[in-house]
């Protein structure tokens, strides 16, 4: 277990009582300036978090576990997020579930608010504006727990559960372009995205292996959004050259491309083909149906926090990252297949 600073800490270093920390985090009166800013800049450095259980806490343990997702309004994240809750019920841990809704600061202020309620561990996918990933470095200074799934950072030294993206839209080419496809875009999500970009590297080396050289102008790096998938697929269609098939980062954004084909009354499977990620429920409901990559959701929730319990029990000291790659499945519907 970590050991979690204390006001005891802060004042054995300055070599002041426990009464005068308490007083100058408190912003009491009686209490000199100069006494007041040391206590204070010791506290920042050292990250110091009020315990705000403590008058409750028989031990130090809480039982209790954070979890950040980007939007639960995602069927990926929702499903992932019930596979955790229930494995944390089970283990008789409590969790604490917030949405960043794709924010860096709500992600900031997610970390603030959960490590402020003492949680024993994170499990976290990044939003999409996350860069600077130093609210993180200071979570793990301070010796707690985390584990990413989903979208993670390269930058970080902490156990994940992901999907085997690049070879996951490898395989989804592969398929459009045994299908017929000649001229295939793509529709990413952002660049800083780890999971786009292992999916786009899947999509690149499909075509290279294909002989075929990639066309940056049918790649498009954008939002979530279904409107901006629209736009964008509006765009791709009217070029002198258009597309064939079209790769989609996700179901959410592929109905927005089903949208604009159908505004400019072009048909799916038959002028263009189709195949996007989750394989989420509305893909065998739409009509033509759609080909999407199906990814063990379950299990993904499972991993992750059974990584996370291993770091807390002691099982994995965490200076040892745990990796875990999942494979996908293709569920192939209408929207990819090859008329006859």
């Amino acid at each position: 277990m970590r050991h979690q600073v204390t006001i005891k800490d802060i004042a054995k270093q300055l070599n002041v009582s426990v009464a005068t920390v308490s007083r100058a985090l408190r912003d009491l009166p009686d209490i000199h300036p100069d006494t007041k800013k040391s206590v204070l800049d010791l506290a920042a450095e050292l990250d110091y978090q009020p315990n705000i259980l403590a008058s409750s806490l028989v031990k130090s343990r809480t039982k209790t576990l954070g979890l950040i997702v980007p939007d639960l309004g995602y069927y990926f994240f929702s499903t992932v997020v019930k596979a955790i809750e229930e494995a944390a019920i089970a283990a008789g841990y409590s969790l604490l579930i917030t949405q960043t809704q794709e924010s860096y600061e709500r992600e900031l202020i997610n970390i603030q608010n959960l490590s402020r309620s003492q949680v024993e561990g994170i499990i976290i996918s990044l939003s999409r504006e996350t860069v600077n990933l130093e609210h993180l470095n200071r979570l793990q200074r301070r010796g707690i727990p985390l584990v990413f799934f989903d979208r993670d950072s390269d930058e970080i030294h902490a156990s994940k559960v992901m999907v085997d993206n690049e070879q996951s839209a490898y395989e989804a080419v592969k398929h459009l372009l045994e299908n017929g496809c000649k001229r295939i875009a793509f529709l990413a999500g952002p660049k800083n995205v780890s999971v786009s970009n292992q999916r786009r590297l899947g999509y690149l080396r499909a075509l290279s292996e294909a002989g075929i050289e990639a066309d940056p102008s049918l790649i498009f790096h954008s939002d979530y959004f279904q409107d901006t998938a629209k736009s964008q697929t509006h765009i791709l269609m009217r070029m002198d050259n258009a597309p064939d098939g079209i790769l989609v980062v996700s179901d959410r954004l592929a109905l927005g491309v089903l949208l604009a084909l159908r505004e400019l009354k072009i048909r799916v499977p038959e002028d263009v083909k189709i195949v996007s990620f989750n394989n989420e429920p509305v893909c065998s409901v739409v009509s033509p149906t759609i080909s999407s990559v199906a990814q063990p959701l379950e299990e993904i929730g499972h991993l992750a926090f059974k990584l996370l319990i291993d770091q807390i029990e002691g099982k994995n000291a965490g200076d040892s990252p745990v990796i875990e790659v999942l494979k996908t499945k293709l569920m192939v519907r209408e929207s990819s297949l090859r008329g006859n």
